[in-house]
This record gives structure tokens, sequence and C-alpha cells, in this order.
């Protein structure tokens, strides 16, 4: 059972159980409400678990909860992010729940949990061989391999297993019912996930933004209405986008958006910025309404500037010596 925390014009309340917590939020859905497990404080409105039917927040219903082309619900689990920049995720499972993740992700797992390579995405185990293979093929599409693996809990009480980022950086919580059951984001910042969730293709319509948008013509599709994690660069910002307002960013640091939000591409100024700016030919636009993701350090910059620094063995920028100051303290010899 969750305790919830509602927040009016910054005052709170709480903790609530979800029956008195939902039933405050019938009242008065204009406020804020947040939960162990949420990433921030969400709109009431906007949260699935909280939401009634025909709810009306500043004049407007409430959407209608997607369906989910997986079927059912995902598996609900609860978490706890370990470390700062080199984070890792720990889930713990109940008897008979799962978890799914990328191939090598795992860091570890109770002795009770065990391991399924699977075709796909492991939304379940359902379906025909055609549909497994499809969803195998989408994975390799989109860059990634063509297994994931399945951590079921097969004992009793609590299981817990693990999933490590492969790079310094955020992992970041997202409940997809929260967001409409549909994030976009980068090819590669899915870590893992509820099982139930399912990871798809979403391609760029204009032809522009598929050449120089920065993650090409292909991005992943997150479905469903449960908990998924995905992993940024650096430092993670979370930005709310009104509609019609817009955010020029650069194009490798998009990490995750909404359905609703436009990503594009535009030139980013002059001839003279463009050679000398150091900013690349073009940015990326996002344009509301939705909420967007952007990391601070995406990992083709940081890969870019580790072999700028593999390829050029004689510089040496703390130094006017260059590499006889290196040779001088120790470094190498000539």
């Amino acid at each position: 059972m969750h305790s919830w925390y509602l927040s009016y014009n910054g005052q709170q309340m709480g903790p609530l159980d979800t029956a008195a917590a939902a039933a405050q939020a019938a009242r008065n859905p204009n406020g804020h409400c947040w939960r162990a497990g949420f990433a921030e404080w969400l709109p009431i409105a906007a949260c699935a678990e909280l939401r009634g039917a025909g709810m009306v927040a500043n004049g407007l219903p409430a959407a209608t909860p997607p369906v989910f082309a997986a079927g059912g619900r995902a598996d609900v689990v609860d978490y706890r992010i370990h470390g700062e920049d080199m984070q890792f995720v720990e889930i713990e499972l109940d008897p008979g729940e799962s978890a799914v993740a990328e191939a090598g992700a795992m860091m570890y797992k109770d002795a009770a949990v065990t391991m399924n390579t699977v075709f796909g995405d492991g939304t379940g185990s359902g379906g025909s061989f055609a549909d497994k293979l499809l969803g195998a093929g989408k994975r390799l599409v989109t860059g990634e391999s063509l297994f994931t693996t399945v951590f079921t809990h097969t004992g009793g009480g609590k299981g817990r297993v693990a999933f490590a980022a492969p790079y310094p950086g955020t992992i970041v919580p997202m409940t997809l019912s929260n967001y409409g059951g549909r994030i976009i984001c980068q090819k590669d910042s899915f870590l893992c996930a509820a099982r139930g969730v399912s990871i798809g293709m979403h391609f760029q319509r204009k032809v522009m933004t598929a050449l120089f948008g920065g993650e090409g013509f292909i991005m992943q599709k997150l479905e469903g209405d449960g908990l998924v994690f995905v992993h940024a660069g650096g430092t993670i910002m979370e930005r709310q986008l009104g509609p019609g307002e817009r955010l020029d960013v650069d194009t490798g640091c998009v990490v995750a958006y909404t359905d609703g939000v436009n990503f594009d591409i535009q030139r980013v100024g002059s001839v003279k910025s463009m050679l000398f700016g150091g900013e690349g030919v073009f940015m990326a636009t996002l344009t509301g309404p939705g909420k967007v993701w952007i990391q601070s350090l995406p990992f083709s910059r940081l890969a870019g500037r580790m072999l700028q620094a593999a390829l050029q063995p004689g510089r040496d920028e703390g130094s006017v010596l260059g590499g006889l100051g290196r040779a001088l303290g120790g470094d190498r010899s000539f």
C-alpha cells in the first residue's frame, strides 16, 4: 500500500493511503501528487492511479486511459536507485513478478530470481513465433540486441535484482501511465522495466529531422502502464512545455519526450555560427505541449573527447612544454 502526498498552492497533505488520496483528488484535482517510486511531483489529473472517471482539471476532462498493444497491465515493482555518478537500480519483486532488461545490464540477483533470455522485448510469453520474431527484428533495427533478459522471482518473500548503468550518468524512473502510456527516447537509453512494457520503434516523419536530428531515423518507443528506467549521460533536466512553447536543444542532448511533443530541427544560425560556433549546423527544437528530458553529457560527446585525446598523444593542455613536460614529469620517456 502506497503513502501519498498531495500539494495545493504550496500546502502539503499526507501521508494518505490510496483510497483517501483518490477521494481528495476527486474533490480537488487542481494540485500535484507524489508517492515513493515517482521521480517528481505530478499533476493530479495526469496521475492514472488517482484519476477518476470524468475528473476535470482546469476545465478540461481527463484523457481516456490508452489501450496498450502489449495487453494487460505491467507488473507493479518497487525499486531503489543507488549511487550518484555511476548509478544502479535495485528492483524488488514479489513472487511471480518479473523485470525485463537489456542483455548484459544485470549487476546481481537473488538466487530465487531466475533468468530467461527471450526474443524481442519480453512483454509476454504469448503470441506466435512470427510475433516474437517481429519483436526481435524491431530491436535489431533500433540497434539493440535481438534478445532481452526476463528476471522472474520464483521463490517466496521478496526477491531482488539490480541493473547497472553502462556509463556515468543518471537513471530516470518513469511510470508510463502518468505520461499517456508512451515515451519516445533515444535508441540506447532504455535500461530495464517491469514486465508488460512494450519496447518498439518510432520513425521520424521528416527526412531532414531523420538525417540531422542526432538520433537518426529510428528512436525507441516505450509503451504500457508500468515502470521503466531510462539512462542518461551526466545530469538530467526535466522540462514541462506548454502548448506552443519551444525549447532549442543540442541534438545529442535529447533523451526522451512525451508523445505530444513535436521534435524537429533547425539551422543554428548564420554561416559564421555554423562554421565557428562549435555547435554544429543543426539544433533540435522541441515544441509542446508535453514533457522533455535533457542530458548534460551525451555519450557521443564523451566518446568524441576521448577519441580526440587518443589521436593527439603529444598534446598536453596543462603545460606549455607539451610532451617534453610529460617526459620530465615521469609520465613517459622519449
